[in-house]
């Protein structure tokens, strides 16, 4: 074309990440601050069947959030991305394959903790996309007097459920922290949140 090439994007990764897929990339070395970039998908459904993706149009940043742009989560994607300078443009760099259902990083759920008389209520939030709220999420819960290593254990809660624990019988500084899981394959976990700490009945 007789152009000179700009510099492609450096280190394009297809990230899944807290529940979301997102293709991440650098600018390439020496790139213009005029620059901007555009992005692509395909999955293994239909190779060679590259699809726009809208809202990473010729965007200043460098992510792109493709969650609810997959139409399969079943199906592995991989993803491509230019930058594009004035009449300027870089080769496509291409993504690795990643497959949402079978490759999804779970955060940790935000605990909402609410203490009534002899009764804690607890709730989780996850940070979901609503396209992927159908999805059977659950989380784990534990329960456990700070400073020791004993903890109650609440497993496999659906998402918008809240757990009830009686604590008629406790008394003293006792902390609950929760983890998201999915059934995909195997068990999928992620790590516990920090932990959220009530004193209960207290008398005082």
């Amino acid at each position: 074309s007789g152009h000179v090439q700009l510099p492609p994007p450096q280190n394009v990764t297809l990230l899944s990440k807290d529940f979301d897929m997102i293709l991440t990339w650098t600018p390439g070395e020496c790139s213009p601050p005029d620059v901007t970039y555009t992005v692509r998908y395909e999955s293994q459904e239909r190779m060679e069947k590259w699809i726009k993706v809208p809202h990473c149009k010729n965007i200043h940043r460098t992510s792109c959030n493709l969650t609810c742009v997959l139409r399969n989560f079943f199906v592995k994607v991989r993803a491509r991305v230019k930058a594009v300078s004035g009449r300027f443009q870089s080769p496509w760099v291409e993504s690795q394959f990643k497959e949402y259902h079978l490759d999804v990083e779970l955060a940790p759920p935000v605990l909402n903790v609410n203490v009534k008389e002899n009764l804690i209520h607890v709730n989780a939030s996850f940070p979901l996309a609503t396209c992927v709220e159908s999805f059977s999420w659950m989380y784990d819960l534990n329960l456990w007097e700070a400073g020791s290593e004993d903890k109650k254990k609440y497993e496999g809660i659906f998402r918008k459920n809240t757990v009830t624990i009686d604590t008629t019988a406790l008394r003293g500084n006792y902390c609950l922290s929760a983890r998201s899981s999915f059934q995909s394959i195997d068990f999928k976990h992620s790590k516990f949140s920090q932990p959220v700490c009530v004193l209960l009945n207290h008398k005082g």
